[in-house]
């Protein structure tokens, strides 16, 4: 187990003075990693403190949370416990409990993280899990990405200091070294996909094969050192980001098929999509690109629409709700749900400035509200010239994905103003004109 030490150093993945929350579920592997990190945190300069969470799932869940206190209080470790309603979150979002219980999980880490209560989560995954790890991924068809497996650090925030280690090892440490632990009763459901790979497939595989698990990690690791060589040479620089979104050139689409999946798992990531895209998906969005018409668009399994516009194929993480708008015409802001605000002030003098128009009071009709289109809005552009506004928008190519969600003034079905765009030659400023500013203030 002192290749654990080695590990942390090789790896960077605790710096002096932090404090590192160590997930413990009471059973033999978290067990073990609490037990050597409290041994080497004054070597190491940092400090450990053990995080459980009772998941909701078991009866025994309650005596494995006073374990855990009890043995924290006994290696004079702080200990912080927490519960969610796994079962209860899985309904609700019609997910497994298993999906729900990792989720719950990770708030709740990621909630410790941003409040300061620690600076880093160690979690006890090992040799064994990472085979398994890497064998679901690809069954699951993940491609390269799936195949390195977990990393030693991820997120900057969530390090695995154990993964060198093999199971066998931290039983014999735990042996050696006389830890208690408590054995999880569903460990042993093969129900459970994971359960089902580590209980019946792997240790089949491991009696024709008894190398089996080193040499699918052994694997993992050249994959990862061969996808970095090659991450290193796929640039995104003309993809356009603004927070969830991403604009990907179609001519990206024209790459070798290597690179193409590297720079769309690279895309995936910076719009905050980090796990649950395989391979298939990305040549769901492949085809998309290269055959979709303009407007077409597919739902993606992780909340992400990817929608083919114009020169480019874009990526949606999470589309906003658009509630109802309809409010009259006035001087004040108007509070866009989801989606903004709309400032509109009187002023003496215009000067062009970006997201502001200029329009005149006096020619808007008394019937003026803020909406958002309707079927048969028509629009008479600044200049003149009155076209649907459909045919508008095409124009101006505004993406199809966005015109829903752009606040648009309109008397009937005449639009005098849509939002951040243009305003229309029937409420044009004259030398005679009361001026008011409109801005629209988009959230991100």
């Amino acid at each position: 187990m002192e290749k654990i030490k080695e590990f942390i150093k090789e790896k960077k993945l605790i710096n002096p003075g932090e404090v590192i929350g160590v997930g413990v579920s009471g059973g033999s592997d978290s067990m073990a990693l609490l037990h050597y990190l409290a041994g080497v945190q004054e070597e190491l300069d940092f400090e450990v403190v053990a995080i459980h969470i009772n998941h909701g799932i078991r009866e025994e869940s309650r005596d494995e949370e006073e374990f855990v206190m009890t043995k924290c209080r006994e290696l004079g470790v702080r200990a912080y416990k927490f519960k969610i309603n796994s079962p209860k979150i899985a309904k609700e979002k019609n997910e497994s409990i298993e999906t729900a219980a990792r989720e719950g999980r990770y708030d709740i880490f990621k909630s410790l993280i941003q409040r300061g209560v620690v600076d880093k989560i160690a979690l006890a995954h090992h040799e064994s899990d990472q085979a398994e790890t890497i064998l679901m991924h690809i069954f699951r068809g993940s491609g390269i990405a799936g195949a390195r497996g977990m990393e030693p650090i991820r997120d900057g925030i969530y390090i695995r200091p154990m993964l060198n280690v093999s199971k066998k090892e931290i039983m014999n440490y735990v042996l050696d070294n006389n830890i208690d632990y408590v054995q999880d009763n569903s460990n042993f459901d093969n129900g459970y996909n994971r359960n089902f790979l580590r209980n019946v497939i792997l240790p089949q595989v491991c009696e024709r094969w008894p190398g089996a698990e080193s040499g699918i990690v052994s694997f993992g690791r050249t994959v990862s050192e061969d996808d970095d060589f090659i991450n290193n040479y796929v640039q995104d620089s003309d993809v356009i980001y603004d927070d969830e979104i991403a604009k990907i050139p179609l001519t990206y689409f024209t790459y070798p098929t290597s690179v193409l999946n590297r720079l769309l798992i690279k895309i995936f990531k910076k719009v905050g999509i980090q796990k649950d895209f395989e391979k298939k998906h990305i040549e769901i969005i492949t085809d998309l690109a290269k055959n979709g018409e303009n407007g077409s668009r597919v739902q993606l399994p992780f909340e992400v629409v990817a929608v083919r516009e114009y020169n480019y194929l874009t990526l949606v993480n999470k589309l906003k709700n658009r509630p109802e708008l309809r409010v009259p015409f006035g001087i004040g802001e108007i509070e866009l749900e989801n989606i903004g605000k709309i400032i509109t002030k009187k002023v003496k003098t215009y000067e062009s400035k970006p997201n502001f128009l200029f329009i005149d009071i006096d020619k808007v009709p008394a019937d003026a509200i803020w909406r958002y289109r309707e079927d048969g809005d028509v629009f008479t552009k600044f200049g003149g010239g009155t076209k649907k506004l459909k045919s508008y928008f095409i124009d101006k190519k505004i993406p199809q994905r966005i015109r829903d969600y752009i606040p648009v003034l309109a008397s009937g079905n005449e639009i005098l103003v849509i939002g951040g765009i243009e305003i229309s030659d029937k409420v044009k400023i004259d030398e005679n004109s009361k001026i008011a500013s409109i801005n629209i203030k988009f959230n991100k």
